[in-house]
């Protein structure tokens, strides 16, 4: 499982280069992916203010549509195409498409925001042993008493649903690839590697905040069934097949069943 952040595709992002080299090798990968920094720009073309609380997105009706069109639209059917012309084999979908993501809302505060109650992975299973790589939008299924005219599409954080998505499906690894080089500590000194007790501490101490939060929860909910969880820096050259290969740097968390990096 890889969470693709957007600000760390670029032109010279080899992400893509790696995901499809991956695949040549016989893995089994699903890709979840950011789209905030482009869905930022498309909201201030509209003119609409950006907002965050605890590093989601605060989303009204207006925010929703954009976020609709720019995350399962341009920003998916990119990356798509990036896979697909260097010689991988991808299909772009969103949480909707399969009832793959289904959430409520629960925090009025955030707006159409969910909160996942189910992961539906048929869909995923099917494209996977059909031997393509299933590219995840993050908006899926309002599937409450959709009262006072809710949207039945709601925007869901992509790194949370990243850890739901890995936990479900047992998946071996998941990884995410930022633009940071990893978690710090106080001083922004990078801690290699963390036990999920001491990653709670540090939301607790708020020393990890803003879009760091929702990754440390992420890579918590799915150690619950994951081997292994990392966050790393995506900006760095391969970095995706540096730390499939163990060599990898970054922040790897572990429960203690889980060996940490060899």
């Amino acid at each position: 499982m890889v969470k693709l952040g957007g600000s760390t595709l670029g032109d010279h992002d080899t992400a893509i280069e790696d995901i499809v080299e991956l695949q040549r090798q016989g893995k089994s990968l699903v890709v979840v992916h950011g789209g905030g920094k482009l869905i930022t720009e498309w909201l201030a073309r509209q003119g609409i203010a950006s907002t965050f609380i605890q590093g989601e997105r605060v989303t009204d009706q207006p925010t929703l549509e954009v976020v609709t069109a720019v995350l399962a639209g341009l920003v998916n059917k990119e990356i798509v195409a990036a896979i697909n012309n260097r010689g991988g084999q991808a299909v772009g979908i969103s949480g909707v498409d399969g009832a793959l993501i289904e959430g409520r809302i629960e925090n009025k505060e955030k707006g159409y925001v969910g909160t996942v109650t189910g992961v539906n992975t048929i869909f995923l299973e099917i494209l996977l042993k059909s031997g393509f790589i299933p590219v995840v939008a993050t908006v899926g299924l309002n599937s409450s008493d959709r009262a006072a005219q809710a949207p039945p599409i709601l925007n869901f954080n992509a790194d949370v649903v990243a850890g739901e998505i890995a936990a479900v499906t047992a998946a071996e690894r998941l990884i995410f690839l930022t633009d940071v080089a990893g978690i710090s500590d106080h001083s922004g000194k990078l801690l290699p590697q963390l036990s999920s007790r001491e990653a709670e501490a540090l939301i607790a101490s708020g020393v990890a905040s803003g879009g760091m939060i929702p990754k440390i929860k992420a890579c918590l909910r799915a150690l619950s069934n994951t081997a292994t969880t990392c966050i790393i820096d995506g900006r760095q050259a391969h970095a995706l097949l540096r730390e499939i290969e163990g060599k990898g740097d970054g922040t790897i968390i572990t429960n203690p069943k889980t060996p940490g990096r060899k």
